[in-house]
């Protein structure tokens, strides 16, 4: 009850992702400044060795990032440059705590990880909540309403929704009649303004094996003024000059910064970044608490995304999983005995044998997730092995007394005794071998270490419990099952 659930180990990949988000409405000289101002606070940190950061989107179409989405690369030094005692985990709190800056809300994550999640998901952080529905100032304001209650959940660094409302565009209204007055039609005014504003390509030039479209549009100073633009010039038909004020409203309006949508639906996001907590117990709180403070309109809903959806998946494949695996195990036993009575007999060792797993996983400080699975499915099959070879040495001498005649309570104790001894030997070299065999696993370091010390721990901790309860549970309990049958007259050999 006191272990907590993810769906796989933080991986240390090296290097680490700084993308905080910022709210609408930044210019691009202000997105710069922050980029900088982030960028020179994360360089004093001693162990960083280069930052490279980015705001906006790439020239690219597989990038469609909102200005305000920073992404910055933080390049560490060699380990043995690191102060010493020096983690990984407390370089990202004394950076966290050294990068604040107000308007941006700070996520720090392994970039591999953070690529996968937003190719599946989109979703950056650890932790994402999906509202879908059809008004986006109804989104925006449920949004709103999941930020500040998940911002007191134990273990939220940081939250953040995106805002819908926010962004600043200039919305030119053609006055159809001016135009028509001056001989113009609806598309003679918008190609100036596309031209102009806009940019419009008219050619391309090939330098060796590279091509660069040439694109012709007004200089920045000019568009980024009202005023300016309202005075752009618009050539009549009659080769008369006048102003695009004279034939357009231009004015300023609010309105999304990015729309996104999800089974036909719209949608705002809300990040969520947590740490020093397990993901599961996280978001059941998170999911209780918004559950009781936020009300939702009917055509509205609420997803969980981000590593918790992986988790989720997980659990459900592993819930048909774990028990065809216990399944094929019992069917495997009665084939093996031919009597319900022992296989049931070694299927109710298998919880007791995965306690030293589950102990070990506590004291460790690990979290369950699918690689701890993956280990406790492996420990399972070996201490099924060590029971199933235990009750077989343990008919065998009793089969061999009762050939001989030998069938009274005190010639049962006597096989047990020489069955259960002669496992002794085999046993332990089972057990020392599967040890030595982990412990390197579980003493290294490096990028992956953290998947397999998951891995490995169950089967470490699984063999102290599993060999002592084969060991001494099985020679007692087939002691109980034989000694009825001796009691009630039927001492048959199998």
């Amino acid at each position: 009850m006191r272990l907590g659930g993810e769906f796989m180990p933080p991986l240390d990949e090296g290097d680490l992702l700084y993308m905080p988000s910022a709210l609408p409405g930044l210019s691009a000289g202000k997105v710069a400044q922050l980029l900088q101002q982030t960028d020179r606070l994360i360089k004093t940190v001693p162990e960083v060795a280069t930052v490279w950061g980015k705001a906006g989107r790439a020239e690219t179409a597989t990038d469609p990032a909102p200005l305000e989405m920073f992404e910055t690369m933080v390049q560490f030094k060699p380990r043995d440059q690191w102060r010493k005692g020096m983690t990984t985990d407390k370089l990202i709190e004394e950076m966290d705590r050294l990068v604040r800056v107000p308007g941006l809300a700070n996520i720090w994550i392994p970039p591999i990880r953070n690529r996968i999640d937003m190719l599946a998901t989109g979703i950056k952080s650890p932790v994402g909540v999906k509202v879908a529905g059809t008004d986006l100032k109804e989104i925006d304001r449920i949004a709103l309403q999941v930020e500040h209650a998940v911002k007191g959940v134990p273990g939220v660094t940081s939250a953040l929704a995106e805002r819908l409302t926010g962004g600043r565009y200039i919305d030119v209204q053609i006055d159809r009649q001016a135009a028509s007055r001056y001989g113009l039609n609806i598309s003679d005014v918008q190609s100036v303004v596309a031209t102009a504003i806009g940019g419009m390509t008219i050619g391309e030039t090939v330098e060796g094996l590279q091509r660069f479209p040439i694109s012709v549009r007004y200089p920045r100073e000019i568009r980024d003024s009202l005023a300016k633009l309202r005075e752009l010039p618009v050539l009549t038909e009659r080769g008369a000059q006048i102003r695009l004020a004279d034939v357009a409203d231009l004015k300023i309006v609010d309105g999304p910064p990015m729309l996104k949508s999800e089974n036909a639906r719209l949608s705002g996001w809300v990040y969520v970044d947590i740490r020093g907590r397990d993901l599961r117990s996280a978001v059941r709180d998170m999911q209780r608490i918004v559950g009781e403070q936020v009300k939702l309109p009917a055509g509205y809903s609420i997803s969980w995304s981000g590593q918790f959806e992986y988790l989720e998946r997980a659990t459900a494949r592993l819930k048909v999983v774990v028990p065809a695996t216990l399944l094929i195990i019992f069917v495997l036993l009665y084939m093996i005995f031919q009597r319900f009575d022992e296989a049931l007999l070694i299927m109710a060792t298998l919880p007791f044998a995965l306690a030293g797993g589950i102990w070990l996983l506590w004291v460790l400080g690990h979290n369950v997730s699918v690689a701890s699975a993956v280990g406790f499915i492996a420990l399972a099959g070996v201490a099924a092995e060590f029971g199933v070879i235990m009750l077989i040495y343990l008919k065998q001498a009793w089969n061999a007394r009762v050939a001989l005649g030998q069938t009274t309570a005190d010639d049962l104790m006597e096989a047990i005794r020489e069955g259960a001894v002669l496992r002794v030997r085999p046993k332990a070299m089972t057990v020392a071998v599967i040890i030595a065999g982990l412990i390197p696993i579980m003493i290294g370091t490096g990028t992956g270490s953290e998947v397999m010390q998951r891995i490995a721990a169950p089967m470490v901790g699984g063999m102290i419990t599993a060999p002592l309860l084969s060991m001494f549970v099985v020679p007692a309990a087939y002691l109980l099952i034989r000694g009825r049958r001796l009691n009630d007259g039927s001492p048959e050999a199998t």
